[in-house]
């Protein structure tokens, strides 16, 4: 992976756990079962990739740039997407563990989360209009001063939204969900 452009190439089983990558371009590639365990992708952009089945786990991405990247069955506990450069940024996620991350004033408006944890995950000042959280445990996370205006949380569960401190104007819930609105009002739901 020493090229400075990548384009059209699938990565198969690389580790990159605990090194360094700076200023490096990957578009339309595809990551498999690779490892980048505590690594740092610093100043690097990746536009139109998918990782799949990946351990991202504690994974810097300091000024790097996500363009429609999607995430299929990646653990990427503890990624600070908020240091990710707001520009194009466009991210999707299906089975994955995101337990930990930040994505603290991210705009990423319609968002998908399907079948994810997403475990004491900051979304704070996050705009997450038309996001879909599908089948996605939210226990834990941190909803303050949040855009969740029509956002769909039907299918999540475990989650605790304060109305008052966040946007969510349309947003779709369904009963079971609704003790997650209601929680610091102590209110018994049965």
């Amino acid at each position: 992976m020493k090229a400075a452009f990548h384009q059209n190439k699938t990565f198969e089983k690389i580790s990159y756990s605990g090194q360094e990558v700076w200023d490096r371009d990957f578009e339309n590639c595809t990551f498999k079962v690779c490892d980048f365990f505590d690594s740092k992708f610093a100043g690097c952009r990746f536009t139109d990739c998918t990782f799949i089945g990946c351990n991202l786990a504690m994974m810097k991405l300091y000024r790097s740039t996500l363009g429609n990247v999607v995430f299929k069955e990646c653990k990427l506990t503890g990624v600070n997407f908020s240091d990710c450069e707001d520009v194009l940024f466009t991210v999707g996620f299906e089975n994955c563990i995101l337990d930990y991350a930040s994505f603290m004033r991210k705009k990423m408006p319609k968002t998908s989360f399907r079948k994810c944890s997403l475990k004491e995950v900051v979304f704070s000042q996050a705009n997450l209009e038309k996001a879909e959280f599908d089948e996605t445990d939210l226990e834990g996370a941190i909803f303050n001063q949040s855009q969740l205006k029509e956002a769909d949380f039907r299918s999540a569960y475990n989650y605790d939204i304060d109305p008052e401190l966040n946007t969510i104007k349309r947003a779709k819930f369904s009963q079971h969900g609704l003790a997650g609105l209601l929680r610091k009002h102590a209110l018994q739901v049965e």
